[in-house]
């Protein structure tokens, strides 16, 4: 017996399914509609209705796998069997792409292991495409090869279906940035608010939101004047929670690395320190102990999340008039000064951290006009042509 119900969640109305297992669990599971709530419950009700009609709940992942098995049982007994190899970020986003369209997808069409073709995987692509970008489908395609890699090591299939696939082509992504002027207008928005240091940092220094949250005071060194980039905290979801995760470990060996620490931000941070010094006093045993040593926590000592970090940092943009970007086009904005002030691309990539040359030169190469002035300058001079 399936039964679905309606919740408001953020303004959204979600479909909240609820249905038992193969063992007698009783499980829930939300679906947004993406039906704002005003003005849309009719709508609401009729994508539950359709939801529920077509819901089977997913079999039990327990059994061993087999050729015989629907495509999309496997995929769930593949995730469980990926959680073990991989990140947990990479997990979440495995599973979170894989339930919300690759099982629903291949669910309807009832397809086995066995008989999964080409033309099944190349079809979801294609229905996807207009609903998603490349970039997207290529994800779905990472996560289906790997999968079905896996059946052919377990020898489940004898070829992998997706390696006859094509994959859409890459979508180029051009990031936002802002100039200096702008720049300026922000440093002075969040003047005095809880986000200052974490977005005078993020721009100054180009630090990936992960890292500038993860920020720990034992990581500056206020003898030698550096700043370490060595720890980093994310939000990922896992079995439909957020999960905090603390690592001691930055994205690539690269990200790990070590700034200078120039006046003003060390003026700053030791004036913050103080203050939450002097917080934790007053505070006394309200004071939050879980984050003691981080840098980017509030009065009550809560660490600043990320997602409460981009929230706070969009909502000071509108209410300033400011151009809305993203958190992360901060570290753009940051890479795209540089460019303009002349420093060479080699060293940018060191100051972001990138893993190799190749990225950074992809991402910020249209940005790089003063490189194509030194060609044009070069080619005039050996072609004996005057620059006036």
């Amino acid at each position: 017996m399936v039964a679905a119900h309606l919740q408001e969640k953020n303004g959204v109305y979600y479909v909240v399914i609820n249905y038992k297992t193969a063992t007698g669990q009783r499980k829930t599971k939300w679906q947004s509609t993406k039906l704002p709530v005003k003005g849309n419950k009719k709508r609401a009700e009729a994508m539950m209705n359709e939801i529920r009609k077509e819901f089977q709940p997913p079999a039990d992942s327990k059994g061993p796998a087999s050729p015989d098995m629907l495509f999309a049982d496997y995929l769930l007994k593949w995730l469980e069997i990926a959680k073990g190899t991989v990140q947990l970020t990479t997990y979440s986003s495995y599973k979170n792409l894989s339930e919300g369209e690759i099982i629903p997808y291949f669910r309807k069409l009832q397809i086995k292991l066995c008989e999964l073709k080409a033309c099944h995987i190349q079809e979801f692509y294609m229905m996807e495409l207009k609903r998603v970008k490349p970039n997207t489908v290529i994800h779905y395609h990472a996560i289906i090869h790997r999968a079905l890699k896996y059946a052919v090591k377990t020898d489940l299939l004898d070829a992998n279906p997706a390696d006859k696939v094509d994959r859409p082509k890459k979508n180029t992504f051009v990031a936002s940035f802002y100039d200096k002027d702008e720049m300026n207008a922000l440093f002075e928005a969040v003047k005095g608010s809880k986000i200052e240091v974490p977005v005078m940092l993020t721009a100054f220094y180009g630090l990936r939101r992960s890292e500038v949250v993860g920020l720990k005071w034992d990581a500056i060194n206020f003898e030698e004047n550096t700043l370490e980039i060595r720890h980093t905290v994310c939000t990922v979801k896992v079995d439909g929670k957020r999960v905090l995760l603390k690592s001691d470990t930055t994205k690539t060996k690269s990200s790990k690395r070590t700034l200078p620490l120039i006046p003003m931000f060390r003026e700053r941070l030791l004036a913050l320190k103080a203050e939450q010094e002097e917080n934790r006093k007053l505070c006394g045993r309200c004071y939050n102990k879980e984050f003691e040593g981080y840098i980017c926590v509030d009065a009550m000592g809560n660490l600043i999340l990320p997602n409460s970090l981009s929230d706070a940092f969009k909502n000071t943009l509108v209410n300033h008039n400011l151009r809305v970007i993203r958190f992360h086009d901060l570290r753009h904005s940051c890479a795209s000064l540089l460019l303009a002030n002349g420093v060479p691309m080699k060293q940018i990539q060191e100051w972001l951290g990138h893993s190799d040359f190749a990225t950074t030169a992809n991402i910020y190469s249209h940005l790089d006009f003063s490189s194509k002035v030194t060609s044009a300058e070069a080619m005039m001079s050996g072609l004996g042509i005057a620059s006036n």
